[in-house]
């Protein structure tokens, strides 16, 4: 029997939605997270310096281009895509699925390790795949395979900017990812597609980390207002291009490209307004957690589930 996790049918009957933010308030979270992402104080200037300008070069010529970045992406192989195009399917083919997944070690590691860990104390320990995907089921897999395909795999040898960034924009992308999730029930969206907006929307910034590496040298004073705007700008140009290249729904490209053309009285799709949701969200619980909300003058009594 498939897993009949929803999320294609309409909202929660009486369930009030919840409430957008307004432009102030997304702007106002957007610089401070920007200020901890890169770890630094930053200066309210229009100015961006010579290194910044190479990087923001580079990425607009990579956005602008026909190619998507897919390719630049260190972690998602070819089986991946393959992968959630299978488990989109209400029909669970558990054997087929198996068979793949058994095509990748680092797949293979995690969904029997998470299969062991659903087991009761004292059980017999899970060792085939094909055990590990009766038990996990039918969403578990589809959160399981989509996070690792995602999460950066960070090189010890690697520069300054992605061992400090990376992790940093991973847990924004997870938390995102699990909000949208929540959302999707209450804004009618298919609540596997709202999760996998969460974490493909920021697949541009991860693949900008090398060239930030490259064009700062020893420099460690990137982060200016105008380059994160830019940034983000281009970086999501280019993960709505990434998740049109891996044939991923075509609402979570629009909801992508949706977050890079908000403005006031914006107009967004429902997959758009679920990702503004949770990017709003997961940014206001990081900035909580790390002690900055109320020093940035933030409103932190957003519900965070």
């Amino acid at each position: 029997m498939p897993s009949q996790v929803g999320g294609e049918g309409p909202g929660l009957a009486g369930a009030a939605l919840p409430a957008a933010p307004s432009f102030d308030q997304k702007d106002l979270v957007n610089s401070s997270y920007n200020r901890w992402l890169f770890g630094a104080a930053q200066e309210e200037s229009l100015e961006t310096s010579d290194a910044e300008n190479r990087i923001l070069q580079t990425l607009s010529g990579i956005a602008g281009s026909p190619s998507s970045g897919a390719e630049l992406v260190r972690r998602m192989p070819g089986l991946i895509p393959q992968l959630l195009q299978s488990l989109r399917s209400d029909t669970f083919a558990g054997a087929d699925i198996a068979r793949k997944i058994s095509n990748d070690v680092v797949l293979v590691a995690a969904v029997i390790r998470l299969a062991n860990g659903a087991m009761p104390p004292g059980a017999q320990a899970i060792d085939s795949v094909e055990h590990a995907v009766i038990v996990i089921g039918q969403e578990g897999l589809r959160q399981l395979i989509t996070t690792v395909a995602f999460k950066p795999i960070i090189d010890l040898n690697s520069g300054h900017y992605t061992k400090l960034l990376a992790p940093r924009i991973w847990e924004q992308s997870e938390r995102c990812a699990v909000a949208n999730r929540v959302l999707a029930q209450q804004l009618g969206v298919a609540a596997f597609d709202a999760f996998l907006a969460g974490l493909v929307q920021n697949a541009g910034l991860l693949v900008s980390l090398r060239m930030m590496d490259q064009e700062a040298g020893a420099a460690k004073d990137l982060g200016s207002p105008m380059f994160c705007a830019r940034l983000l700008r281009d970086a999501r140009r280019i993960s709505a291009g990434i998740a049109q290249e891996w044939h991923f729904p075509p609402a979570i490209t629009q909801a992508i490209r949706e977050l890079d053309t908000l403005g006031k009285g914006a107009s967004l799709s429902a997959m758009g307004r679920v990702l503004s949701l949770g990017d709003h969200r997961s940014k206001l619980a990081i900035l909580a957690g790390q002690g900055l909300g109320t020093d940035a003058g933030l409103d932190m009594s957003v519900d965070q589930r």
